[in-house]
Parts: C-alpha cells; sequence; structure tokens
C-alpha cells in the first residue's frame, strides 16, 4: 500500500514538472546592458537594463546606487516587464570625480538574479541640454559668410555644428572647441537656402553629446553671377536685305547665378562696320530683325541685385549653309519612355574643321517658335551619338537637328524621333480635289498632333470607282510635314471615283479618313472645245472673205445700226431757228437780205421765165469728191463710182439769165414754203431731186449742183442699186433720207443762204 502511495506521488511531480516546462515558466535571468543617464545638469539620474526572457511571472525589479561616503539610493518596479527606473536623485558637478554604482536585482516565485554592477562617474552619464535661441548673422552682407550665435549649459565645452542645403541629404560636420555660443561659417554658397543644427558635450572625451538643435533654416545672401550662358539661335530670311534673328538659352543654374535673375542684356554687332543693338529682357529668348549684310555676333549676359555675368558670344552664320559640313547617316532610336538616342557620322570631307555638334530638337506642333522654343545639347567633335532626355514626352513626334559647326560656318542633317509610338488614331481629312491638267490634286489637312501618337512615315491615298467592289488602289507618300497635296494621273475621265487617306507609322495603319467622291472630266472635253472654237474661227473667216457677202454683211448690220448712231449731218429744216424765221423776219430784216437789197442794179431785170420740167430719177453710185481748199468746182469730172440722182432724160438744163440779177433768198423761200405747196414764180429749168438735197422732205438745193453732167445715160442696173439703197431693218424710226457727205469745213446754215447769182456762177463753171 505504502509502495502504491508513493508511485502516485512522484506521477504527480513529474506531471507537474511537464507542465512547467510546457508553459515556460522559468526563474527570472540577470538583466543585462545597464546603463545610466542624467539630462542636463540639473535631472534625474535614470537607469535602463534589458529583462532577459519573459518569465511568465509576476516579477520584481530592485534598483540599488552606492557612491561615495556611503551614498545609498533604491527603488523597486513593480510592473511586468519593467525595464527602467527613476531614481529621484540628481548629481551635481562638484562630484564630478566621484564614482556611483548601481545593480539591478530580479525576483519572481522561482527565484531570483542580479545584473552585473555598472560604475560611473558625473561626467560620464551627464548629456547637457540641446543648444537653444540659435541665430545667424551675414557678414557685410556676404553670401558666402556667415557666423552663429547659440546658447548653451554654463559647463559645455565641445561643440559640433551641421549644416547643408535645403534640398540636399549630406550633412558638413564642424566641431568647435570653447566656442562660448559663436562660431562663423565660410564657403557656403550665395542664394541657397540652408539648414542648422548644433549639439554640446561637457567633455572633450567623456560623457556623452546632447542631442541636435532645433533646426534653422535661412537662405544666403546674392552675390554676381558666374558662368556663362548656354545660347542657341535660329535665323530666317524675311526679305531680300532683311532677316529674323531668335536667340535663345538656358538658365543659369543656382550655383551660377547666385541671386534672383533680374534681366538679360542682349547685344548684337555688326564687326565690320561696328554697328551694335541692345536690348533687355526678362525672358529666355529674343527676336529681332537685322540686315542680312556683314557679319553678325550675339552676345548675352545675366544681372541680379548684384552685378552681370560675363557675356557669352556666338556667330550668326547660315547653320545649314554648308553642305560639306552636314553629317550623315543620322538615326534617332527610342531607347525607353523618357529619351532617344541620336547617332551620326562625322562630315566625310570636312570631319577635321568640326568644332563641335549641336544637338536640337523640337516638337512637331502648330505655333511659333516662341511658343514652342528648341532644345539643344552642345557635344564634343569626337563623340557621334547623344542620348536626349530633356523635355521628352511618349506620343510626341520631335524633329531632331545634328549641326556640325566650325569657326564661321555650319552645315546639319534633320531626323525624326519619338520615344514611344503606336498606330495614329485617325486618318487624315481630305479638304479638297481639283483637277489641273492632267492629274488630280488631293488636298487634306494634317491628323492633329495628339492624335499622330509618333511620328509619322507615310500617306496612302486609296481610290476605286464608285459600287465597286474590287480593291482599291493606292499611292503611297512619303511624308512631309509642310505637304498638304498630291497630284494623282491615273483616274479615268468621266468615272466616278471614292477617295480616302490613312496615315502610317512604324506601329502600324490608322483607319481611314473622310471619303470624297470625284467624277474627273479629262482632256477630252478640252480638245473638243478647242477644235470646235478653231472650226468656227475658220469658217468665219472664209465666209467673209467673199466680197459679196462681206457688203451684204455690212448692210444688214448698217441697216440695224440706229439712226442716233450715224455720224450724219442734221436737217437744218427741223432746227428751231427754220421754224421761227418767218416770224422773225417780219419784225427784223437779215443782214443778208440788207446786204442783197442795198446791191446796185444797173438796169431793169428781165422777167424770169420758169418752165417746170419733170423728170424721172435714176440714182447713181458716186464717191464724194472733195476738192483741194480754195479750187471749188471748177475742173472737176465725176467718176465712174460716184453715185447721185440725175433726170432719165437728157435734155439741157435752162440756167437763170445773168442779167435779171434778180436777188432771192432761196433758203427762205424753201424754208418758208409748205411741204406740198410750189415755187410759185421761182420757176426755172433746173432739176433738182430730193437725192441731192440735205437730208430732209423740202427739197434743198442739191450739193453736187455743179456736178451734173449735160447729158450721162443712167445706168442698165439701176433699179436693183436703188432697190438695195432703200433696204431698211432699223428698229428706230427714221424721218430723213440718205445723208450727204461732206469734206473740208463742216456745212452751216450761212452757207445755205444763197441767191441766184450763186446759181449762175455754178452754171457757168
Amino acid at each position: 500500500m505504502a509502495h502504491t502511495v508513493r508511485e502516485c506521488l512522484l506521477g504527480l511531480i513529474f506531471l507537474f514538472m511537464w507542465l512547467l516546462i510546457k508553459a515556460n515558466i522559468v526563474a527570472p535571468e540577470p538583466p543585462r546592458n545597464l546603463s545610466c543617464i542624467q539630462i542636463g545638469e540639473h535631472g534625474m539620474v535614470t537607469c535602463t537594463w534589458d529583462p532577459g526572457q519573459d518569465t511568465h511571472l509576476k516579477t520584481h525589479y530592485t534598483l540599488q546606487l552606492t557612491g561615495p561616503n556611503n551614498v545609498t539610493c533604491q527603488d523597486q518596479c513593480r510592473c511586468q516587464n519593467c525595464n527602467h527606473l527613476n531614481l529621484g536623485i540628481s548629481l551635481t558637478s562638484d562630484l564630478a570625480e566621484s564614482k556611483f554604482t548601481v545593480i539591478v536585482t530580479a525576483a519572481n516565485g522561482l527565484g531570483n538574479s542580479s545584473s552585473l554592477p555598472f560604475m560611473f562617474t558625473f561626467l560620464d552619464i551627464v548629456r547637457p541640454l540641446p543648444p537653444w535661441d540659435i541665430r545667424i548673422d551675414f557678414l557685410n552682407a556676404s553670401g558666402s559668410r556667415c557666423a552663429l550665435q547659440w546658447k548653451d549649459e554654463g559647463q559645455v565645452v565641445l561643440n559640433r555644428l551641421r549644416y547643408r542645403p535645403f534640398n540636399s541629404r549630406t550633412w558638413n560636420m564642424v566641431n568647435a572647441t570653447n566656442a562660448k555660443g559663436r562660431y562663423g561659417l565660410q564657403n557656403l554658397k550665395p542664394f541657397t537656402e540652408y539648414e542648422f543644427q548644433i549639439s554640446s558635450k561637457l567633455h572633450l572625451s567623456k560623457g556623452s553629446w546632447s542631442d541636435w538643435s532645433e533646426s534653422l533654416t535661412t537662405r544666403t545672401p546674392e552675390e554676381e553671377p558666374v558662368g556663362t550662358l548656354d545660347i542657341w539661335y535660329m535665323k530666317q530670311n524675311i526679305s531680300y536685305n532683311r532677316q529674323q534673328i531668335s536667340l535663345f538659352w538656358k538658365n543659369l543654374s543656382p550655383s551660377e547665378a547666385r541671386g534672383e535673375i533680374l534681366h538679360y542684356q542682349v547685344t548684337l554687332r555688326e564687326v565690320t562696320r561696328k554697328i551694335t543693338l541692345q536690348n533687355i529682357t526678362g525672358h529666355t529668348s529674343w527676336t529681332g530683325i537685322i540686315p542680312r549684310v556683314g557679319a553678325w555676333t550675339a552676345s548675352v549676359s545675366a544681372a541680379n541685385s548684384k552685378g552681370t555675368s560675363a557675356p557669352t558670344h556666338i556667330n550668326i552664320v547660315d547653320l545649314c549653309g554648308t553642305g560639306l559640313l552636314a553629317p550623315y547617316w543620322v538615326s534617332a532610336k527610342s531607347e525607353n519612355m523618357d529619351n532617344i538616342l541620336v547617332s551620326w557620322q562625322p562630315p566625310r570631307k570636312a570631319a577635321s574643321a568640326v568644332q563641335e555638334y549641336i544637338v536640337e530638337w523640337r516638337a512637331l506642333e502648330p505655333g511659333s517658335i516662341m511658343r514652342f522654343p528648341p532644345h539643344w545639347l552642345r557635344i564634343p567633335p569626337y563623340n557621334t551619338s547623344a542620348l536626349i532626355s530633356e523635355n521628352i514626352s511618349p506620343y510626341v513626334c520631335y524633329e531632331i537637328r545634328v549641326h556640325a559647326l566650325s569657326e564661321d560656318q555650319g552645315g546639319c542633317s534633320s531626323v525624326l524621333g519619338d520615344s514611344k509610338h503606336k498606330a495614329p488614331l485617325t486618318g487624315p481629312h481630305i479638304i479638297a480635289i481639283e483637277e489641273k491638267k492632267a492629274s488630280v490634286f488631293i488636298s487634306w489637312s494634317h491628323i492633329p498632333v495628339r492624335e499622330q501618337m509618333g511620328c509619322l512615315l507615310h500617306y496612302r491615298i486609296y481610290w476605286k470607282e464608285r459600287d465597286s467592289t474590287a480593291q482599291p488602289q493606292l499611292c503611297e507618300i512619303p511624308y512631309r510635314h509642310s505637304q498638304n497635296s498630291y497630284p494623282i494621273s491615273s483616274l479615268q475621265p468621266g468615272v466616278t471615283y471614292v477617295l480616302w487617306m490613312t496615315a502610317l507609322s512604324s506601329a502600324g495603319e490608322s483607319p481611314q479618313g473622310n471619303e470624297r467622291e470625284f467624277c474627273p472630266q479629262g482632256k477630252a472635253n478640252w480638245k473638243a472645245f478647242v477644235a470646235s472654237s478653231i472650226c468656227i474661227a475658220i469658217i468665219t473667216v472664209g465666209i467673209f472673205s467673199i466680197r459679196p457677202f462681206r457688203q451684204k454683211v455690212f448692210a444688214f448690220l448698217s441697216a440695224l445700226r440706229p439712226q442716233w448712231y450715224s455720224r450724219t449731218i442734221p436737217d437744218p429744216a427741223n432746227s428751231t431757228w427754220v421754224k421761227k424765221y418767218p416770224i422773225v423776219e417780219e419784225k427784223t430784216q437779215l443782214p443778208m437780205d440788207s446786204l442783197l437789197i442795198a446791191w446796185p442794179t444797173p438796169e431793169e431785170p428781165e422777167p424770169l421765165i420758169i418752165n417746170e420740167v419733170l423728170y424721172q430719177m435714176a440714182p447713181v453710185f458716186r464717191h464724194p469728191y472733195c476738192p483741194k481748199r480754195g479750187q471749188g468746182f471748177k475742173g472737176h469730172s465725176t467718176p465712174k463710182e460716184d453715185t447721185t440722182y440725175i433726170a432719165s432724160s437728157p435734155q439741157p438744163i435752162r440756167t437763170l439769165t445773168a442779167d435779171t440779177r434778180q436777188l432771192v433768198n432761196l433758203y427762205k423761200v424753201l424754208g418758208s414754203r409748205e411741204p406740198n405747196s410750189k415755187l410759185g414764180n421761182l420757176t426755172s429749168n433746173l432739176t433738182v431731186t430730193t437725192g441731192d438735197y440735205l437730208p430732209s422732205q423740202e427739197g434743198y438745193l442739191p450739193s453736187n449742183i455743179g456736178d451734173f453732167p449735160p447729158h450721162e445715160d443712167p445706168p442698165t442696173d439701176s433699179l436693183e442699186l436703188e432697190e438695195h439703197q432703200h433696204i431698211s431693218l432699223s428698229i428706230f424710226a427714221s424721218t430723213s433720207l440718205r445723208p450727204l457727205t461732206f469734206c473740208g469745213e463742216r456745212l452751216t446754215l450761212d452757207q445755205l443762204k444763197m441767191g441766184y447769182d450763186s446759181l449762175i456762177m455754178s452754171n457757168e463753171a
């Protein structure tokens, strides 16, 4: 029985030990890494340690301090996992050389353990407070020198200072012994924002550094700029004697600007004629107009509140004017989304003359140069490649130029490049189709830049007959940014076509643009028009070369011509003066009448015998005869071609006898009688026809009375000619007969006032 009880107790003991092992319930370990510190000269002593493994039981920690003169201090921590205790005492500087010892003991239900003793002095554990009230002064407003001031505890003998530009991660460190709260710094960067911090220590070799003070951030003053600007330019001829110069430059780095740049001084100088042009701008570009003649140089300098930088000079030359300096095999290859690798080969024949290469790139976007300025890199002459990454965006096409510059000449080559691309989103838009000569010109608007998605390589023009199911024909055009039209000569006249366009990049082809229908007219209609015009002209010339037909046409056109268009002599009988003359005559006597009456008559006039003879008139064609001035009608012979009206009976014409000397104003008589009245006693054998009078129905004196031959037979074709002569198709009313043709001076009314004497003289002649 006793043996059985003993076995049960042993089983219980083993079970309990197994449970303890499973639960990790152990006795406390000795605390490790015991240390003590006092913050400031008047702070409290605080000790810390590492409690070790968790005992899973309630553990008590006791801290005990012993010192000179049997000084003892003890404190206990009852919280779980306690790792520090404040003794509540402060060591003073008069105990600077005294040594102190501390021990920490841990205890629980399973046992206890103590740490190793930690020995220290006042200087070993006291950490001064961080400096405060930090100030900075810049000596003589210098941007590179300053003096820092701060406040410290009295026992501090060593300080350390650290400072850095605000955007930098690296500190500059400086130690200062016995600084007494003041220290000077040099070699600062002007117009740069700095961050300053200070730490303190009570002994050169013992003790610990204080925490860093709060940061002081300030900007150093400005100083005169240093360095030179990086300048580039573009020029364009705007007339035969003027050119536009656009200058561009890059901003100075902050370390070179050393202040806020207020403006830039731009100077253009013509070397031979000593012409200087100056301008001030606040931008990083400038455009001006200068003459095309002469050798020009440009210089740009930057100015801040302290001064001006040294000017940068550049010669204005024709950047692409020398083909021998042009690099060749220029290529642009995409490296990633942010850069493009540009490579080239040096000029074949002038490689030794190259002083530097300029790689220039500019986005192919619509707008002025000032809105989208170029970017550039300067490459040494021994390099033949450049990686451009500044201002590079994906899916944007750039025009890249490589310039090879010598002292006074330049050559260039260009290529298009992008950092990333894909197929264009849309196709070109056809805006017009015109037929010119033998070709059809297609005009289009370019794809918007945001839809090109990189550099375009080709345009394609598709066309097919309307309602046709056949494959369309196409024409591929190399892409040029300045080209927006192209001729096609393979379209058949009279056929309606449907046309559209697409764009291609190295990533694929765009969707098709808008469709346009067009039907070319071709050359056939033009040739037919020219041929018909020539035939009509030949027929017209042939018809008008026949004289009878030409005469009839002219007569027909003359008949259609209005009365007022003919240059005929006005009819005096229709004048207002003639109609009013009988009334005026009763009141006044004309000067001519008085002149005629006053003439003396030597003898009584004989009776005037007038025999009225009727003749049948026949027209004879004659041309007007124009005697020379002063000859009158003497010796005049009528040509055969002349035409007048003569009596059909060849009887002699009686004339008035000269003895009568009777003066009668025929014009007055004829003008005053009625149209159907007879001449009364003024009868004679004078034969006068209506055709020889002035244009009227009144029967004036004939204009060719002296030209009548005594005997002349009428022409056999007089009736035919008379019938032709009186053709009238005019749409205007005519009240006059065929006009007379006069030569020399114009016939007036005074010349028609004549008496019988003139008739007698004419007959005698």
